[in-house]
């Protein structure tokens, strides 16, 4: 839902900005236009990214990748995945219906690899596994802080990195889905690619949403100063951990669609009367 929701802007109040500046006899059909774009975007393209994940086996599958801050915890415990009681404990912990204890105090490495027994690392809501922990290119040697469960790299340098096998998420998990079907190796261009068009016509677009709006809200000499902070945030969240930039999106969309939702509320008899005089005018054109 959350993803959904971030890719047709459904209920929001974005994409009025860019059909308000239509020119059409009829603003009703203009919405008619509107109501597509959630069509497109999430019901049929969605749509087919899921059945290719679910038919691919991708999402149940353990693959190499670079660990997240964000998205790695670490429990306090020895837990085994191939046990089952332990496996549904955890699970239960990953889904919040219960909460296991979290560590807290020094991860022990050597040579690159976790010393500690009596820990469990989870990363992307899975048991992570073959953990490897490197400075640069070689491997670390020394003790990581952890506080609450989460560890704190940032203190220790961003040379420091986190790999390991895990479940994957968001585009690394398409672009594996999509490299066992008919294009092989070739299907890891499919999501990059998807990706770089969505991206510059997303930045394009919210870039014009946000200018309209400081224009009416302060006028368009504080365009310009608009403009700068969006390319700083623009530059900064480009090697942001992308856990935080998508729980950072969803807040500020959340935000934006509540007092949204209470303004097609208020207007519910507004918008009735507009769309059944537009259907009254198509009929009495087509006879």
């Amino acid at each position: 839902m959350n993803r959904g929701l971030f890719s047709n802007e459904a209920g929001q109040g974005s994409a009025p900005i860019a059909h308000a500046a239509a020119r059409t006899e009829e603003p009703v059909s203009e919405g008619m236009v509107a109501l597509l774009e959630p069509f497109i975007d999430t019901i049929v393209i969605c749509f087919f990214t899921g059945l290719t994940l679910l038919s691919s086996g991708a999402w149940a599958e353990k693959y190499e990748n670079q660990f997240q801050q964000a998205d790695l915890t670490v429990l306090s415990g020895r837990y085994d995945e191939q046990n089952p009681e332990d496996r549904a404990l955890v699970s239960s912990h990953v889904l919040k219906k219960t909460a296991l204890p979290l560590f807290s105090g020094n991860l022990l490495i050597r040579q690159g690899r976790l010393a500690n027994d009596d820990v469990t690392l989870i990363h992307a809501r899975s048991f992570a596994e073959e953990v490897v922990v490197k400075e640069g290119n070689k491997p670390f040697d020394g003790e990581l802080p952890v506080a609450g469960g989460r560890i704190a790299l940032s203190s220790l340098g961003d040379r420091l990195q986190i790999s390991g096998k895990s479940l994957l998420h968001s585009a690394p998990l398409s672009t594996e889905a999509f490299k066992k079907g008919l294009l092989g190796d070739w299907g890891k261009f499919v999501i990059p690619l998807a990706l770089l068009l969505f991206a510059f016509t997303t930045s394009v677009a919210w870039s014009y949403y946000g200018d309209r709006a400081v224009t009416y809200l302060w006028g368009s000499k504080y365009v310009r100063y608009y403009h700068i902070i969006y390319v700083v945030a623009f530059f900064f969240a480009s090697f942001t951990d992308t856990t935080i930039i998508w729980t950072l999106s969803g807040i500020t969309i959340a935000l934006m669609t509540l007092p949204n939702l209470i303004g097609i509320l208020l207007l519910r008899k507004e918008v009735k009367t507009s769309v059944t005089e537009y259907w009254r005018k198509v009929k009495q054109k087509n006879r």
